[in-house]
């Protein structure tokens, strides 16, 4: 795990998010889009592990930010925090893409056991050997750490597809497999993206002075990339899908808690009551039929065995983890052994860890135990209007703070002005 990452649990998230707010105004608008490299990442949060895995909410970032600043003086921290908002909503309401882009991996990893010649070019560039430098120091960088800049993510994108030209379906699971904030909704959305795909016809392409410019000339690859981005094609459409109806619990059923990689702070959905006991487990290994990185293994391990741990003491009831990934038996065991009707675990988005839980859903119906997935009011709130671009959904930020109870500011402040200053 990179040195420039805390560990994976919710003291640790909120420290970092206590010592970043003050700085997530003005000071983060103007530094956020620079690539200093691993070990100098003061300029950005860092945070996003943390809201990945839900040790640290949405709601809980915006909040901190704005007991600092005004909305308009945060507005690019609060608007980068409702992005991934964004992403997850879309892809909520479009799963056939995520379905689409799954069924790719599969089908691209079998063609590399066929084609020598894409295997060869796909090496290449995940070992960090096409000579050049920037992309080849993210490489590296991505399998070492777990963690790349926003910035560098997107340049590294671009290249891949424009100037490698290699599926870009793999290049996302390169991504998904590594990243210790690997999410299904951003990273297969931003990808697609870059693309040309999700916003049709609109593509990112990386420029050699933007890239010396935003990594303090780290890096000119001059005369190496592709001057130009042909959005990519796809004869799919991914028709817009219902959003499921919000679960509650139950008032007066026992019930066990189930942690997920997907919301390490699942108490924070119970109202007050306790679960008769909590079980962890993990999908990590169910990102791609590839292997997953180290370090994103081992943050989301660490993430929901923080979980457990901190409801085991906080709440006084029992607790175990298992890494297996039959999730079936392994529930119903575990229900069997603590006379559970009912388990309870927060809503999983689209993603391995929903495909696992709906697998285990059926195997647990048949044997008298409900699965009830509680979905946050954060969630239910900001999904429905993620339909179309984000700038679309961006317009509704201000009222979805209102309907949040989150109080801000519209004037700067003096503190803000002082930061810039210094």
């Amino acid at each position: 795990m990179s040195a420039a990452i805390a560990e994976p649990s919710r003291a640790a998230g909120l420290q970092r998010l206590g010592s970043f707010a003050p700085s997530a105004g003005r000071r983060y608008a103007k530094s956020r889009n620079f690539d200093f490299g691993p070990g100098r990442r003061a300029n950005v949060s860092v945070l996003s592990p943390y809201v990945r895995h839900r040790l640290v909410l949405e709601q809980e970032l915006i909040e901190a930010a704005l007991q600092h600043h005004s909305l308009a003086e945060a507005d690019k921290f609060v608007q980068e925090v409702f992005w991934r908002t964004y992403f997850k909503g879309w892809l909520e309401q479009h799963p056939a893409v995520w379905r689409h882009y799954h069924d790719s991996i599969a089908g691209l990893v079998n063609t590399l056991e066929k084609d020598i010649e894409l295997l060869d070019r796909y090496n290449t560039a995940i070992e960090g050997n096409t000579g050049i430098d920037c992309f080849d120091a993210w490489a590296r960088e991505l399998v070492t750490h777990g963690y790349l800049h926003n910035h560098a993510r997107m340049w590294f994108a671009s290249i891949w597809v424009f100037t490698l030209k290699l599926p870009w379906q793999l290049g996302a699971d390169f991504f998904y497999r590594h990243l210790i904030d690997g999410d299904p909704a951003s990273n297969t959305v931003s990808w697609r993206w870059v693309c040309g795909l999700h916003t049709r016809g609109k593509t990112y392409l990386a420029r050699v002075s933007n890239i010396a410019n935003y990594t303090d000339n780290r890096f000119r690859p001059d005369g190496q990339l592709a001057t130009s981005a042909p959005p990519l094609q796809e004869a799919q459409k991914f028709p817009l899908q219902a959003l499921p109806e919000a679960q509650v619990l139950p008032s007066d059923e026992r019930f066990g808690l189930l942690v997920t990689e997907e919301d390490a702070c699942p108490e924070t959905l119970l109202g007050g009551r306790a679960p008769e006991s909590v079980f962890g487990a993990l999908a990590t290994r169910k990102r791609s039929p590839l292997p997953v990185g180290i370090p994103a293994y081992e943050f989301a391990h660490g993430a929901v065995t923080n979980a457990v741990e901190r409801l085991q003491e906080n709440l006084g009831v029992a607790g175990e983890l298992s890494t297996a990934e039959d999730w079936g038996e392994l529930l119903v065991q575990w229900a069997s052994s603590n006379q559970l009707q009912m388990i309870v675990t927060a809503y999983a988005p689209v993603g391995p860890v929903a495909e696992v839980l709906l697998d285990a859903s059926r195997q647990l119906e048949s044997n008298g135990v409900t699965l009830v997935q509680l979905r946050r009011p954060y969630d239910t709130l900001a999904w429905p209007h993620a339909r179309r671009g984000y700038f679309k959904f961006r317009q509704q930020i201000p009222m979805l703070l209102e309907q949040l109870g989150i109080k801000h500011s519209q004037a700067g402040s003096a503190r803000d002005a002082l930061q810039e200053a210094s």
